[in-house]
């Protein structure tokens, strides 16, 4: 080992069991379990120190167990590098236009899809629920967060972007090539079913969408729909403040959910009877690829008995996370606080349950040869509407407003 990386073993097992002598002997930590782990890694450090195969490049050893920390607390958790942060903060300041329309999380250590927004270049590059993105432009998923996929996804209309891809089912990685576009402000799907029954699928939760779902509610009214189906799946992006608002347009009374974390004092969303519009019964069509704001809102009807929920269980990842700029120029995104269902369940470690479950039936020779779900529609024929609209024809779904 070279005299620069036996300095920074030496100053790292310093400074790692100073810390943990004088925690111990000023009591200024109880964790006994803490003191365990920084122990540990002292340990370690001293073994990759003294027994390891080759000289190690301990800036490497470094960063791995840094990202390591974070990747081990949750998705959307992560670290940055000196070098990885300033780009994070060069591409973030220069707020290209265009994206790939693609929510995203982490699985298997990798970057994956949620959803794709309608008419996104995701969707037409035919990105869904489940696939890995194994690569980003040349650069592995593996050793970045969420935050930064998604600055690698925006870029100039027309950009092309390659995507090494695992997909859903497969197990070999296939190249695709992602034009990015421009893409206008996702808007709500309105239909009219029969029954004088209303469809509204939302592809987003972005800046100004309870005020569209308002005026499409107040248009349903006025043509004289007296039930209501709201789709809400592969509905994972937007602000969670507008699936909070939405919320408040269905119920009179009770919680719309509640936002806590260990250093985050617990802040109760509420209904408002001043902002309801619609009284008339409901239900809610959810799916794996339902997340974020759609996930407050099927949880806030859900658990005050507001209407039934109808498809899958959601992705569960409504949550805040904050940007901690570190000392040596670094920088960690960390989840500090979650949202939590009226009934106190936690969504992102739960998601929120449908109340009536529909999925593929197992012997659907489409769903076989096609492991993606379908893509939502208000046809009748798609098995959760089917099942929404016998709830609303029934005694089942007569739930007015809590």
């Amino acid at each position: 080992m070279n005299s620069l990386a036996k300095k920074i073993v030496i100053v790292l097992s310093v400074f790692v069991f100073a810390y943990v002598a004088t925690g111990y002997v000023m009591g200024r930590s109880s964790d006994e379990k803490a003191f365990r782990a920084l122990t540990v890694y002292s340990e370690v450090l001293e073994h990759i120190q003294r027994d390891y195969v080759d000289e190690p490049n301990m800036r490497q050893v470094t960063n791995g167990s840094l990202r390591g920390l974070l990747d081990s607390l949750d998705p959307q958790s992560s670290y940055m590098s000196p070098l990885e942060y300033k780009d994070y903060e060069d591409r973030l300041a220069a707020a290209f236009p265009a994206s790939a329309g693609l929510a995203l999380t982490k699985r298997f250590g990798y970057v994956s899809v949620i959803s794709a927004l309608p008419d996104s270049p995701g969707q037409k590059a035919n990105l869904q629920l489940g696939d890995i993105i194994e690569k980003i432009a040349g650069f592995t998923t593996g050793q970045m967060g969420i935050d930064q996929a998604e600055l690698l996804l925006s870029g100039t209309p027309g950009q092309v972007v390659k995507l090494s891809v695992i997909r859903r089912g497969q197990t070999e990685p296939k190249s695709v090539d992602v034009p990015l576009a421009a893409l206008p402000p996702a808007a709500p799907v309105e239909d009219k079913l029969p029954g004088n029954i209303a469809y509204l699928r939302i592809p987003e939760f972005n800046a100004g969408m309870t005020q569209k779902i308002r005026e499409d509610l107040e248009q349903f009214k006025r043509q004289g729909a007296g039930k209501l189906i709201l789709d809400l799946r592969n509905c994972a992006l937007g602000d969670d403040n507008e699936g909070i608002s939405t919320a408040q347009l269905f119920l009179s009374s009770g919680t719309i959910t509640t936002l806590k974390g260990q250093v985050v004092s617990p802040v109760v969303f509420s209904a408002d009877s001043s902002k309801v519009v619609w009284t008339a019964p409901v239900t809610v069509l959810i799916g794996n690829g339902t997340s974020g704001p759609a996930e407050i809102v099927a949880g806030a009807i859900a658990d005050n008995h507001r209407g039934e929920t109808i498809g899958d269980r959601t992705y569960g990842t409504a949550s805040e996370q904050k940007l901690i700029p570190l000392d040596d120029g670094s920088a960690i995104i960390l989840t500090v606080a979650n949202y939590y269902t009226p009934a106190g369940k936690e969504i992102p470690l739960e998601g929120v349950a449908p109340s009536v479950v529909v999925r593929p039936v197992a012997d659907d020779v489409a769903a076989i040869n096609n492991p993606y779900p379908p893509a939502p529609s208000s046809s009748p024929s798609d098995p959760v509407v089917q099942k929404a609209l016998e709830i609303l024809q029934g005694a089942a779904g007569a739930r007015k407003a809590a």
